[in-house]
């Protein structure tokens, strides 16, 4: 037997071992597949990070979580039961935490991100849309809006689980939102044990996609596609549009003490300081997109760029200050550690550093 046999037949065997579905060509659900454990996990490919507590939880590709110490210097792999690939994460109290994905995925922590459960999936989300827009037709036959709610619900159930959700946010342990592609919006009151559509409580007729869901002084915001900006008024008991001088994609919302920041595609960065009812435009110097940002210890807001910019909003609030960065890789999420040191996540993994 020749050297090269002598080395692939072993090989062979032991893919047998490891990935014997693969090699017989079984089909196996990433909602059904849990994520594998990899010590590379830390320089894959990430896309969102949260602080909870005095730790830092991160999300990304193949169903990958990992969870750190407070200071992101040490990170360790969570167990997630799906492998689909993770959008964003969120803890509103220092032990339970959401994350969600494509696929429709949303998953529940209640230990601070070490393990995690599956709440819901898009294989479940066409059949929630139909049973809750049955209902409604049922109670008001002579409403136009309900019928069509129920035919995009069955296209939902014809299309399978192919549903991105985009962002999670919530207001505490059991109010919360999950927010994703062509309008889909769904709220639970109890903890995620039960989820229902929103979609008729947002001004979004077009179906845009819902981008990003974050709150300011206690008010959650939606930025979406085409320049949509929703705040949710609790008069009404929906999510309104705001009328903003920009028509492009928004990325994100960030705010504290009446500062409202939103911001999005080619450095474009709008702020209010009145809820949201008139808008200045910050100059960024940017053509990169605004993709993630935070606030430190000492409440200053810092906005992140695709190409690996870092911009610290001055106290006076008009105008940015770009900080010198020794390494430019694209950031897609970020956040502060305990002792105030920066965790950014991207395509190479996590990154900790500690800003002037």
């Amino acid at each position: 037997m020749s050297d090269f046999y002598r080395v692939l037949l072993p090989l062979l065997g032991l893919l047998l071992g490891v990935l014997p579905g693969a090699v017989r060509g079984e089909f196996i659900d990433v909602l059904d597949l849990p994520a594998r454990t990899s010590p590379l996990a830390e320089r894959a490919p990430l896309n969102d990070v949260s602080r909870t507590g005095d730790n830092l939880v991160a999300v990304g590709q193949r169903g990958h979580i990992l969870y750190s110490d407070y200071t992101g210097g040490h990170w360790q792999q969570a167990r997630v039961p799906v492998s689909s690939d993770l959008t964003a994460v969120y803890f509103p109290s220092r032990a339970k935490g959401w994350a969600v994905g494509h696929d429709g995925v949303i998953l529940h922590s209640a230990d601070a991100g070490g393990s995690w459960s599956k709440q819901l999936d898009g294989r479940q989300i066409g059949a929630l849309m139909q049973q809750h827009y049955a209902a409604l037709a049922a109670a008001e036959p002579a409403s136009e809006e309900w019928p069509l709610r129920l035919a995009e619900a069955q296209r939902m159930v014809e299309e399978g689980a192919d549903k991105a959700l985009l962002d999670v946010w919530f207001a505490d342990e059991r109010l919360g939102y999950a927010v994703g592609v062509f309008g889909l919006i769904l709220r639970t009151d109890d903890g995620g044990q039960h989820w229902r559509p929103f979609g008729e409580r947002t001004d979004n007729p077009q179906g845009l996609h819902l981008n990003a869901i974050g709150a300011v002084d206690g008010v959650p915001y939606i930025a979406g596609e085409q320049g949509l900006l929703l705040r949710w008024s609790a008069e009404q008991q929906r999510f309104v549009a705001l009328q903003i001088p920009y028509a492009g994609s928004l990325f994100g919302v960030i705010g504290l003490r009446g500062e409202l920041l939103v911001y999005g595609l080619r450095g474009h960065i709008l702020r209010s300081t009145d809820a949201g009812a008139s808008w200045s435009t910050l100059d960024s110097g940017l053509q990169s997109s605004i993709t993630a940002a935070a606030w430190d210890g000492s409440g200053r807001i810092h906005l992140f760029s695709q190409a690996g910019h870092v911009l610290r909003l001055l106290p006076q609030g008009s105008s940015l200050e770009m900080l010198p960065q020794s390494v430019m890789a694209p950031i897609a999420g970020a956040d502060f550690a305990a002792d105030d040191s920066l965790a950014l996540v991207g395509n190479r993994g996590v990154r900790s550093q500690r800003l002037p």
